[in-house]
């Protein structure tokens, strides 16, 4: 072929030719392109992406002249950067029609089963893709690097989106790998055979079929006993937009869903409501603001979907925009939300887009809104977005873009919570709007608010009166015209309610012998607690006892209330938990202090004081006889064998049991489930258990991931776990599968809490347990929260009740209230601002053993958030060690090591790589901070109210490559 020729053979092919060619190293390889336009089309792909960088590559190639042997070139670099299937169509030899309608059908098959591709063990299946030689160096080397930065599922779409683009056979290659690596169900999907519990009947009729295990499931509950060929349709599918269609799923599910017949007809089932549903429902679709209020599984998101959808077909009828935004206080909310809800229900008609600090979108939150009709998001990513706009950000959005606002679990809509900053800018907005009504402009447009709540609480309330000013501050917040709730006795039977108490205990030498640890101590430090150990108060009173020492540079008193922290919790753990796993947290906590006083550099000597030695010594000399005393079972605590007796009870008395249970800490979570799966007794009555514990990272314990959080639910739903043991995590928001059996651990806290947990057993013939301790207060304490929730229905019921000019009086003065509280909140803040000394003012010195570490001069902020010390004296006071919390979580790609000090070990915080430079990142809670002639103990950085710079990328940037020049200039 001769130029033209091959220009117009590209120019044919274009369209397919920019999905399949993978730029960055086609780019890399091609010396006819000058340095100018190789420089556009990387900059198009930062910007836009690989497709659009791919056309413009293409455009480059088509329309400019090129010195000879350009086309050979070109080949050349497609073929090394495994674009081998792009290189054949270029050299017009595509693949027949049918081959390639086949390659279009697996890659759309890849594209639909996305969502559960990416939950793949990435690494394992990309090993497998290599060795087929599916991907080349660079492949994986980019697969991998994307995997430990951003994570399991960023990795996992880049393997897709690589292999996609492969020469024809990658399909059957793919499968073979991902069976190679443990993913027989996900290949098994992908060819269409049937999901396990249908007969072989079944499997010979439906070769070839496609179907998801939860329409597996539901088809099961219906008439329909066969699958539908999914290859019959997918010609159809292709030809229409994906965006807009769904794949096939059963006639007869419930609610707005694109769904096939047994005819094969395209039908749209409606979302049905029930009548009590509908009830409270009304106002909002009369574009009233309302507040619902249902017990927890009544289905309240599901009359927020179906507000949506009416919300937003009554303004296209009306020809006016519509945009909805669905408020979640909890980053897993966003994906369920979007996979139960709104993206099931409503995807098929309109845009529905999901943002989180989980997202992995490569558009700014302002395009996703633009571009969307609903968006699911934290509600901390909309306030950002309204507080740069603020700034006069361009990045930033405005209340003004939505027409409705969804805020679950709108309760929390209370002073210094995120929703009630973003009802504060709408309540501020609605007061302007009416003075420029007064002045006969037009006003400023604003949402209509729909809050969702199953307990919006009494806030503390002691009285009647007190409790349904609450209720009227919350209705003020949202500016809601009214709260709508329903009585479900006849719909939902609440939960069978006991208090199992157990006996107090008659002996406890394991507590006796760690009180007698405790009193050594306490004489040591000459300390005299004011309250017994073991307690919430003692606990208290240490901790205030660690900051005072550790400002008045007391390092006996500092490092003995620490140590004395960890006896205190270990006795709490031996009162409700098992003798051996207190022993363990100790245990574990003097191993770890071990390892901080040695150093990975043999050349550093850590310093180890007389307190420090005294401590360790007082351990080991007890540690033998606290590790026998753990053999001896008639000394457990009470609680754990009424817990056994009730978790065996719920087992042998129901055909099929399914239950949480709710408990104070992670690290008792943890210890029940280990506890449960140990025991012979709970495994022949079939007793399946896993712990779920939250995400945040302000425990010892390591938090779990939302990956990991989503996988426990995931088996809860499917019945591989029976029985949850968790932290307050589930007690609200998350869906849950239903529960017939719900047990408080030793655990009390507010009326809403108890009202959330009792509320996961949904199921009929439903019991909900408190497990105390006689004496512990529990009970009682269970009882103030029923009275506080009495309190709270009247409450309710006297608000629904007023008339409306009273109710809009009241609250009309909460709102003005709430803006003033707001405005003297912003002045001071602002006078705070101003005050704000110069860095130098400010002295850091190690916490522990208080050696002068830095000035506030040397201390620089990334992204207005990380604190960093890149000096090189800094870098000569620690060293660096392994984070173990992530080795135990085996999250390797999350390698950033803990900083610590060189003379004694204490923690400073943590490295971290910042666009390929490491940054030392300081953690304030770990030093005394001197401030003028005070020493002052902070725990977050925004107390301390000095203005940092921010940290100058290039600065450094430039600096390490100067002395990077000059180590190579030495070695020369």
């Amino acid at each position: 072929m001769n130029d033209d020729q091959e220009r117009n053979t590209i120019n044919c092919f274009r369209n397919r030719l920019r999905r399949l060619i993978n730029v960055g190293p086609v780019l890399d390889m091609l010396q006819f392109l000058s340095d100018d336009q190789k420089e556009l089309i990387r900059a198009k792909t930062r910007t836009e992406g690989d497709i659009s960088a791919a056309d413009l590559l293409l455009h480059e190639v088509i329309t400019k002249e090129h010195s000879e042997g350009w086309f050979r070139e070109l080949i050349t670099a497609l073929e090394t950067a495994g674009c081998r299937h792009a290189a054949n169509y270029m050299e017009n030899n595509p693949p027949s029609p049918s081959k390639e309608f086949e390659n279009d059908n697996c890659i759309k098959l890849i594209d639909l089963l996305k969502l559960s591709l990416v939950d793949m063990k990435t690494r394992d299946v990309c090993n497998s893709c290599y060795q087929r030689s599916l991907l080349t160096d660079e492949d994986r080397e980019n697969i991998f690097a994307v995997n430990d930065q951003q994570g399991n599922k960023a990795g996992a779409r880049l393997l897709l989106s690589r292999l996609v683009k492969k020469e024809l056979g990658w399909y059957s290659e793919f499968l073979e790998a991902l069976k190679e690596t443990g993913h027989g169900m996900l290949a098994r999907e992908l060819q269409g055979e049937p999901l396990k519990g249908h007969g072989e009947t079944h499997a010979q009729h439906s070769q070839g079929i496609y179907t998801q295990k939860k329409q597996v499931k539901k088809a099961q509950q219906l008439t329909l006993s066969y699958y539908i060929p999914w290859m019959l349709f997918l010609p159809f599918f292709l030809a229409v937009d994906p965006g807009i269609i769904r794949w096939p799923v059963w006639s007869g599910n419930p609610g707005g869903q694109l769904c096939l017949s047994v005819s094969g007809a395209l039908v749209l089932s409606p979302i049905v409501l029930h009548d009590y549903q509908m009830e409270v429902a009304l106002p909002a679709l009369e574009g009233k603001n309302i507040i619902i209020c249902l017990p927890t599984g009544s289905g309240k998101t599901r009359v927020a979907v179906y507000i949506t959808k009416q919300h937003l077909e009554s303004r296209r009828r009306m020809g006016q925009p519509g945009k909805v935004v669905v408020l979640v206080n909890k980053v897993p909310l966003v994906e369920q939300h979007y996979k139960a809800e709104f993206g099931k229900f409503l995807k098929h008609q309109y845009s529905v887009e999901r943002v989180s600090g989980d997202s992995q979108l490569k558009i700014s939150f302002p395009q996703v809104i633009e571009k969307n009709d609903i968006i699911i998001c934290t509600a901390q990513i909309l306030e950002n977005s309204l507080a740069k706009a603020k700034n006069g950000d361009e990045d930033g959005i405005k209340l003004s873009q939505f027409t409705l606002m969804v805020i679950d679990e709108c309760h929390h809509t209370q002073k210094g919570g995120v929703y009630n900053h973003i009802m504060i800018r709408y309540l501020k907005q609605k007061h302007r709007n009416i003075g420029l009504l007064k002045e006969q402009k037009t006003p400023v447009p604003l949402p209509q608010i729909l809050g969702l709540t199953a307990s919006p609480g009494v806030g503390g309330a002691k009285n009647q009166q007190k409790a349904e000013e609450h209720i009227l501050r919350i209705c003020a917040n949202l500016d809601a015209y009214t709260i709508k709730t329903k009585s479900l006795r006849e719909e939902l039977m609440a939960p069978y309610k006991c208090i199992a108490s157990a006996p107090e205990r008659k002996e406890d030498p394991f507590g006796d012998v760690i009180k007698g640890i405790m009193d050594e101590i306490h004489s040591h430090a000459e300390l005299s607690p004011l309250c017994q150990p073991g307690t919430q108060n003692y606990e208290q009173w240490v901790v205030q006892k660690e900051q005072n020492a550790a400002k008045e540079d007391n390092p006996r008193v500092r490092v003995c209330a620490e140590h004395l922290r960890q006896y205190n919790e270990a006795l709490h753990q031996s009162n409700t938990i098992r003798m051996s796993d207190a022993f363990s947290f100790l245990n574990k906590y003097y191993n770890e202090e071990l390892k901080k006083k040695s150093s990975p550099d043999e050349d550093d000597v850590i310093q180890i004081t007389d307190t420090e030695r005294f401590l360790f010594r007082l351990f080991k000399d007890n540690k033998e006889h606290l590790q026998e005393l753990t053999k001896n079972p008639q000394y457990e605590n009470n609680t754990l064998a009424t817990l056994k007796t009730k978790i065996l009870q719920e087992f042998t008395s129901r055909t099929i049991a399914r239950g949480i249970i709710f408990t104070k800490t992670r690290h008792s979570a943890i210890a029940l489930s280990q506890w449960i799966r140990e025991n012979p007794k709970f495994e022949s009555v079939g007793v399946r258990a896993s712990h779920l514990i939250g995400g945040g990272d302000q425990s010892v314990v390591k938090p779990m991931t939302s990956a990991e959080q989503k996988d426990v639910l995931n088996k809860f739903h499917e019945g591989e776990i029976n029985v949850l043991i968790a932290t307050t995590v589930a007690e609200e928001g998350l869906d849950i599968a239903q529960c017939n059996f719900v047990i408080r651990y030793c655990l009390v806290t507010n009326e809403i809490a108890m009202i959330q947990a009792r509320g996961r057993g949904r199921a009929e013939d439903s019991s909900y347990t408190v497990v105390e301790e006689a004496g512990s207060g529990v009970a009682e304490r269970e009882s103030v929260n029923e009275y506080r929730e009495t309190m709270m229905s009247k409450a309710i019921a006297r608000v629904c009740t007023l008339c409306q000019e009273e109710y809009e009086k009241k609250t009309k003065e909460y709102q003005m209230q709430a803006i003033m509280e707001e405005r003297v909140k912003v002045k001071k803040k602002q006078q705070k601002v101003m005050k704000k000394e110069d860095p130098s003012k400010v002295k850091f010195s190690c916490r522990s053993c208080n050696k002068p570490v830095c000035s506030g001069e040397d201390i620089e902020i990334i992204e207005n958030m990380h604190h960093v010390n890149v000096t090189t004296a800094f870098r000569e006071l620690f060293t660096v060690r392994e984070n173990t919390s992530l080795q135990e979580r085996f999250l390797d790609y999350e390698a950033n090591g803990v900083i610590a000090c060189k003379q004694c070990g204490q923690q400073w915080g943590s490295m971290m790589l910042y666009k390929s430079i490491e940054c030392p990142c300081l953690h304030i809670k770990h030093f005394v901070v001197t401030y003028g002639s005070k020493k002052k103990d902070f725990r977050k950085w925004n107390e301390l109210a000095i203005r940092f710079p921010s940290f100058s990328y290039l600065q450094h940037a430039e600096h390490i490559a100067n002395n990077s020049d000059e180590e190579m200039g030495d070695m020369e």
